[in-house]
């Protein structure tokens, strides 16, 4: 069809017409239109709601939103019309009250496409109108003839599209499942047939079924090369004789076929319902290689009348070459991976080593770069306001970026993970509550000994048992009180510190000495300690001086690396009373330094690198996200103006992550409004970028976040106005 013939039809096409107005203005306003002598199908909406999903349901030519009316946000419309719809596809014109300047004015800067002064001038509004639609039929004649010509493009050139995927699959693939997948699917879109199968040559000498185009399951039985009792070649069979003599097997009738043995398609016929007549078996083989595996298709069609044909010669001979393609990219398969460069290997090395270590640090680590990707993706399409001017401007500064992204955690390889997993307060490589319920288990059976003793001694057995039970409900009532005090709490009341200050004061008997079986390193921290007779009285609940763990001069950072923590003196304090007396939490404050030196450590890794220079930002994009505007974050204190906007999206990415995380044990998982409220209070303290923030709303990333990692009840209503702008920079 010619262009001209294309703007005829649409011409001819009568166009319709949205009107948003109040009842009342909207009446007026359509007969005027019909007045004017326009042929138009009007539609009437009195409210704005209705219009994107009336916009979406149906098409539209035009849309007249009456700016006068005092239910319609004018400006928001436009912009709610503009997010769906460009100012050529759909225009929009304003029709305003002389005095309404200001509302029109805003509804073209938001995109509309102009306006009509009321009264409304019917010579003008047809002339507007006209114009408009003109614009929108040359846009969809253009849009269609676009769409032909792209289509016969695309048909003329599949079979080099094809290949030149192929290869660059070859090139960039490195899953083998995967290449070969594409490789099966782009053999049967050129060969245009009903489907296909692929063979991988086993170490057994079978073949065996890897893949498949349609949907039924791959069978799990395998076919032998070579005959068991006698090692003779298996030629009966099209696919052993293609893969056993590197020859393409061309049948134009699987049920006239005399020279294989096609009984195993034509009983999957029988079963399936399916009716196999052409069929193609390619070997793959790289460049004087051996095969490695074949392609089988069958019932290739005629692309004009669709009827099942025999496979067409000169297509062949490209399928030959796209299983060849196969072939050589499985076969230096393991060579790409050796090459990966030195950046790629990094990441993946710390990535294993950090999912090794925790299941949720693993997590993190792939959780916050994909936000970090989505927020930076948005701030790149900012055409105005302050984040008008940041982009990334090649793909160079794109990479450089995920890197930092991914490593942003790397340093909590060295952490251990019982302080990262810690979940009770008295956890350290085990839960040594069951330390603490042994001695009241001692306890009680004193307890019962003493019962026992004073009935042989003639006390009444009643008053005894009674003391017993008392003494059992005692026990059981402060036992519950010290295990729920080693659950981490929000906060800790400081009656609770009193009572287990005055539980730790209990007394049980020890008999054994508590220095047998000890490692070295136990012993040297308890060799000022002077010997005490057994049996000895000890604390319910005791911090004793071993139980500290001094820090050593070289686990200090050095001056060079501009650390600005506060370095608790010890390295841990294992104290049983110092760890249930926690008042948040579960950490102690030398854990919770063991938790915030994984940045220190990432630092020290990262600027020991030797970065080229395309990714000489690495470092800085993976060590400050927990620095905040306010100069007061961690470790370096870095004021606002040191802190890049990819830097301030990863402090962003890492926050809301970790808040909003189902899987870490020591904490449940906030909802999206509660994230996003504690999140805007840090706004509000100026700890994150507050236009960031208030983009992350705006342009939804943080609900398309949720619907890809956060639970289902977790995701919650949210007004985003409440939390926009009011804040300082």
């Amino acid at each position: 069809m010619s262009s001209d013939a294309l703007t005829n039809q649409f011409i001819a096409k009568q166009n319709t017409l949205l009107i948003c107005a109040e009842a009342s203005n909207g009446l007026l306003m359509q007969q005027t239109l019909v007045a004017s002598g326009l042929h138009l199908n009007i539609a009437l909406l009195d409210e704005s709601d209705q219009v994107i999903p009336a916009l979406l349901q149906a098409r539209h030519d035009l849309v007249l939103i009456d700016a006068d009316s005092k239910a319609i946000d004018c400006e928001r419309l436009v912009r709610a019309i503009r997010a769906h719809f460009s100012a050529i596809e759909l225009p929009v014109l304003i029709s305003h009250d002389p005095s309404a300047l200001d509302k029109r004015n805003a509804a073209l800067a938001a995109g509309a496409n102009d306006g009509l002064s009321k009264p409304i001038d019917r010579d003008e509004a047809a002339l507007k109108i006209n114009q408009c639609l003109t614009l929108g039929r040359f846009y969809h004649s253009n849009k269609v003839i676009q769409d032909i010509l792209e289509e016969e493009i695309k048909t003329r050139t599949a079979k080099l599209d094809m290949l030149i995927e192929s290869c660059l699959m070859m090139s960039m693939e490195k899953s083998r499942s995967k290449l070969l997948k594409h490789i099966l699917v782009e053999g049967q879109r050129l060969l245009n047939c009903d489907g296909g199968t692929m063979y991988l040559v086993t170490e057994q000498n079978t073949l065996s079924f890897a893949e498949r185009t349609r949907d039924d399951h791959l069978p799990f039985e395998e076919i032998a090369l070579y005959d068991p009792a006698t090692g003779q070649a298996n030629d009966v069979y099209a696919s052993t004789y293609a893969a056993l003599h590197n020859e393409t097997v061309i049948i134009d009738d699987v049920y006239r076929e005399t020279r294989f043995d096609c009984s195993g398609t034509r009983d999957f016929d029988a079963r399936s319902g399916y009716h196999t007549v052409s069929l193609l078996t390619v070997p793959m083989a790289p460049r004087g290689g051996k095969v490695i595996g074949i392609l089988q298709f069958f019932n290739t069609q005629s692309p004009a009348t669709g009827k099942i044909i025999s496979f067409p010669p000169d297509i062949i001979d490209l399928v030959g070459a796209l299983a060849a393609q196969a072939a050589v990219a499985l076969d230096n398969l393991q060579l790409v991976q050796i090459q990966k460069d030195t950046t790629e290997n990094i990441i993946r090395i710390m990535a294993e080593a950090l999912d090794s270590k925790s299941p949720h640090t693993g997590h993190h680590c792939v959780r916050v770069p994909e936000l970090a990707f989505m927020l930076a993706e948005a701030a790149c399409n900012e055409s105005s306001g302050p984040l008008a001017a940041f982009n990334f401007a090649s793909e160079d500064e794109w990479f450089e970026f995920r890197v930092g992204a991914w490593l942003h955690d790397c340093g909590k390889v060295t952490t251990p993970e019982y302080v990262i997993e810690k979940a009770t307060k008295l956890d350290t490589i085990y839960n040594r509550i069951h330390e603490i319920r042994m001695r009241f288990e001692v306890l009680l059976r004193d307890a019962e000994i003493a019962s026992l003793r004073a009935r042989l001694q003639g006390e009444d057995e009643k008053a005894a048992s009674a003391r017993l039970e008392q003494r059992k409900a005692e026990l059981a009532d402060d036992f519950a009180f010290i295990a729920s005090c080693n659950l981490g709490k929000e906060t800790m009341d400081v009656t609770d510190i009193a009572r287990l200050q005055t539980l730790a004061r209990q007394t049980w008997r020890r008999h054994f000495d508590d220095r047998l079986g000890l490692s070295r390193d136990d012993l040297l921290r308890r060799q000022d300690e002077a010997e005490t007779p057994l049996p000895v009285d000890e604390f319910l609940l005791r911090d004793k001086p071993y139980q500290i763990i001094p820090r050593k001069k070289q686990q200090k950072p050095t001056a060079e690396l501009g650390i600005k923590m506060d370095i608790p003196e010890n390295q841990y304090n294992f104290g049983e009373i110092y760890n249930l007396s926690v008042q948040r939490g579960t950490l102690t404050h030398e854990e919770r330094y063991k938790i915030n030196e994984h940045i220190i450590e990432t630092i020290k890794m990262l600027e020991q690198m030797p970065f080229p220079d395309s990714l000489k930002r690495v470092p800085e994009y993976a060590t400050t996200h927990h620095e905040t505007l306010d100069g007061k974050g961690y470790p370096r204190k870095l004021c606002a103006s040191a802190l890049s906007v990819p830097a301030r999206i990863m402090a962003i990415a890492d926050i809301f992550e970790a808040l909003t995380s189902s899987d870490r044990p020591y904490k449940r998982p906030y909802k999206l409004s509660e994230s996003l409220k504690i999140l805007h209070d840090m706004k509000l303290r100026r700890h994150i970028d507050p236009d960031l923030f208030d983009l992350f709303l705006t342009s939804g990333t943080y609900r398309k976040f949720a619907e890809l990692f956060l639970e289902p009840e977790q995701i919650d209503d949210v007004d985003i106005r409440q939390f926009l702008g009011s804040a300082s920079h």
